[in-house]
Order: C-alpha cells, then structure tokens, then sequence
C-alpha cells in the first residue's frame, strides 16, 4: 500500500518503497490475464490491510516534515518541467507547452525520492493538499476532453496527493479522511469508466489495470486512517460503503483463492461495521455469487446497491448472467423455446440486447411466423463469453440515474 507510517508517532516519509518498488513488482507479470490481475490486486489489498505493521520500515532515521510549499506544485519542479516542456494540456497556459503558472501547475507524483534531498519547502501542506484535490476533481467533472487524458492526468496527481500526506504522517482528522475517500470515489468511477470504454479502444485496458492497483491501495490506506481514528473515539458515517468495497472487489469466480483472507479481514472489523447496511449488502451479494443465486444477486442490486457499489459490481453482472442464461438453457424443455422478453425480464436485459448477448454465449435465437423471438434450449453450444465483452446497462428505474451521474 502506498503508506509509510512511523513507529512512536514519530512523523516521517518513507524512501523510494511506497512508490517504485510496490508499483513496479505489481507490474511484473503485466494486465494480460485479467484473472491473474484481479486476483493479484485483491491478494495485495488483504496482505497490505491486515499486515500493514510491514510497512513501518525505516522510521527512526527519517526526517521530521511539515510542509511549506503554498503553491499546487512547487516553484522548482514547475520551472524545471517548463523547460523541459514537460506540462500536461491542464497545466499549460494558453496552450503553450513550456509555459504554465501557480494556479495550473500540479505536482507530479515521484517515485523514487532521496530523503536527502527532501526540504519542507517540496511537500504542500493539508489546506493547499486539500485546495488541489478540489481543484483536479474540477477537471474530472470536465468535458472538454477524452476521458482517458483527464483520468491519466488526475491518476498521477491524486498519487503525489497521496505521496505528500504519507510523507508528512497526515493520518488522522477529517480533512485527512474526506480525502482519501474522494479519491477512492476518483478511482471507482475511472474504473467503472474505463470498463466501458475499454470495449472500444484496446488502449484503455492497461489503463484500467494500474487504476485497479491504485484503488486497492488507496482503500487499504484509507482502512489504516479509519483504525487510526477509532483509537481517538472518532467515527465515521460513510464507513460501511467504503469497506464495502473490499468486499464487492472479491466477486467472482477467479477470487475464490481470496476467500481466506477475506475471512481473516472479517474477523479483524468492528463489530458496528460488519453489522452496517452496506457491508451486509456486500456479504450477502458475495454470496449469492458464489452459490449461483444469479436471480438474488440481480434483485439486490437492483433494489439495493449504492452509485459507487453498483461501478464496483457492474464488471461481474454479465459473468452473473453468462449463468443465468446457462442454467435457462440446460434446465429448460427443448419443446418449449425461452421468448427472449422473458429472458430481458430475468437478467434485467433491454429486449433489444438480448440475442447479442445469447450470441456472445455462443446460443441461438430464431423469430416465429408472428415475429416473436425464442431462445431455443439444451443448446450445446453454450459458452461463457471470453475477451472483449460489450457493455450491457442494468435495467432498473432506480439505477438509471447512476448512468447518468457519471463525470
């Protein structure tokens, strides 16, 4: 996890490990095998969470740091990357690639820095770390742009954001807690996003993979900050959503080697946040996945997931269906076809989706003499879909809004 936190409550940064070392090892076997990914960032979120006494490395000989810099980036940093024109279109002014000014300019996140070389005057202290969130999650709701350019700008600044308050120990109040859950929030919705957009452009996935990495880390930091917190009686309200999130992340067939961590992680949660509304939504989810209850798992989701469950879970409704569709095909009477407007109604389906998705499951559908569609059943050609999947939107009132809610 992208922490370091000191022995004693001494205040401190780490060196180069919370940054390179952490990022680069994830990035070893690469975002090909979705499942090894998916399984790697849920595995590392569980060992980060519970053995987070780990990270506590070299905290003795570390500087104490508070920082000083007023500015959204430093003045150094902003006049070495105008020479070297190494500005985002954000950070330009008037568009001229070598040249940007205080109130555009964001400090890049770094990963490998010398203690040595660190001074109070390079780290922006909670208000101006606060000001710049507010100001990147601006752009984030900006349309002005493709997607994937303002998610990549925002990605690396939100990790110096990240960075800074890690260097300086900001581990406790709310200003310290409100962000870190704004940018858990960032990293749903990019997830969510570039899902989406991954369909189209091929490009988009690694993308998603590094996001994913970040959002495992960023929750396991904010968990650390909730338990920092709770030792001086300070509780929070959104605490039953965010740990839901640990949760929804282990849905999935290729999570089961999780399963004992997960339990682990369990056992280690306060008693108010296991018995939350949101977390026994998740569990209960959690659940119907893994027993096959593919119509439960849609009801609640249905009727009960929040905007930020709902991005989080929107990756495994299709698996979730792929089965429904299996068990209708296999458990049906090869004399009595499925109308397909039946099937819409069970896996929450447009009508005009269904027989591309019976496709993507390798099943056919014919038409009646009266115009009327039919998925006809104990069909051998049923597979799950593999690859490149398309997007199919819940159908559900109430979950519509969400579409809409999306930066």
């Amino acid at each position: 996890m992208e922490r370091w936190q000191p022995r004693h409550g001494r205040r401190g940064r780490g060196r180069g490990s919370y940054s390179s070392s952490s990022f680069s090892q994830s990035n070893d076997s690469g975002p090909s095998n979705p499942s090894n990914r998916v399984r790697k960032t849920t595995t590392n979120l569980s060992n980060s969470v519970i053995n987070n006494k780990q990270d506590h490395n070299d905290a003795e000989i570390l500087p104490n740091l508070i920082g000083t810099c007023p500015f959204m980036c430093p003045i150094e940093e902003r006049t070495q990357r105008e020479r070297l024109r190494d500005l985002a279109i954000f950070e330009r002014l008037n568009g001229n690639p070598s040249k940007s000014s205080s109130t555009l300019a964001v400090k890049k996140f770094c990963r490998t820095i010398s203690s040595k070389d660190l001074r109070d005057m390079d780290l922006r202290p909670l208000q101006v770390l606060e000001d710049t969130l507010n100001y990147l999650l601006t752009i984030f709701e900006s349309k002005e742009h493709p997607f994937e350019a303002i998610h990549d700008f925002i990605f690396d600044r939100t990790r110096s954001i990240r960075q800074d308050l890690s260097m300086q120990n900001i581990i406790t109040g709310d200003q310290a807690v409100s962000m870190y859950e704004r940018i858990v929030k960032f990293h749903i919705i990019s997830h969510y996003k570039l899902r989406i957009n991954a369909t189209a452009n091929s490009n988009v996935s690694p993308m998603h993979h590094l996001n994913m990495e970040q959002l495992t880390k960023t929750l396991a930091s904010l968990y650390h900050i909730y338990d920092t917190n709770h030792k001086s009686g300070n509780t929070y309200d959104t605490e039953g959503e965010f740990y839901s999130f640990y949760v929804l992340l282990h849905l999935g067939s290729d999570h089961q080697p999780t399963g004992e961590s997960l339990s682990l992680w369990f056992r280690s949660l306060p008693y108010s946040i296991i018995k939350s509304k949101e977390m026994m939504f998740s569990r209960r989810l959690l659940r119907y996945f893994r027993f096959g209850n593919y119509k439960c798992f849609l009801h609640a989701i249905e009727t009960e997931a929040s905007c930020l469950q709902y991005y989080v879970i929107e990756p495994y409704i299709n698996e979730i269906r792929a089965l429904g569709l299996a068990c209708l095909n296999h458990g049906g009477y090869k004399l009595n076809p499925y109308p397909l407007v039946d099937i819409c109604k069970i896996l929450l389906l447009e009508e005009f989706d269904v027989e591309s998705f019976c496709k993507d499951c390798g099943l056919d559908t014919f038409s009646s003499d009266e115009g009327i569609k039919f998925m006809p059943t104990k069909q051998t050609s049923f597979c799950y879909p593999k690859g490149s999947q398309r997007y199919y939107q819940l159908v559900s009132k109430r979950l519509k809004k969400f579409y809409n809610e999306v930066p």
